[in-house]
């Protein structure tokens, strides 16, 4: 996506039309259309005002979010991960990697000749070794 793209999306996601975002920047319509179609890029003053009415510049620039344009939810969030100790990050991580799409291949394991095949989604995952203690049927 290009910086012409961005802007557009930052414009439309803060509900400017493109007369009123190029106003509140001191530039024109037609400067306005020409950024968000790549023909021209907009320059620092022009970036300063749009972040004073909550466009995200970062994004707009670099294609990533600033860590001002996270939710509420996503900010504390994000606190509590930087104030854990690192035991507790690493089950964070574990926990939101869990919620991902698993593959969409079979996974195998192999060890000591035991293979193991999984053809759908795993309710649980161990590492190491697991033992199982069950008095065997007689």
């Amino acid at each position: 996506m290009s910086i012409g793209e961005r802007l557009k999306e930052e414009r439309e996601r803060l509900g400017f039309t493109q007369p009123a975002l190029a106003a509140i920047a001191g530039t024109t319509k037609k400067s306005q259309i020409d950024y968000e179609k790549d023909l021209t890029q907009p320059k620092a003053g022009y970036l300063a005002a749009v972040a004073k009415v909550g466009a995200d510049v970062q994004y707009i620039v670099t294609g990533e979010r600033s860590a001002g344009a996270l939710t509420p939810d996503e900010k504390d969030l994000l606190a509590h991960f930087r104030a854990a100790p690192l035991a507790v990050k690493t089950v964070m991580m574990a926990a939101g990697a869990a919620g991902a799409v698993p593959p969409t291949g079979p996974s195998q394991s192999v060890k000591k000749g035991v293979a193991q095949q999984f053809n759908g989604p795993v309710g649980s995952v161990s590492t190491g070794d697991v033992v199982n203690h069950r008095k065997s049927r007689e």
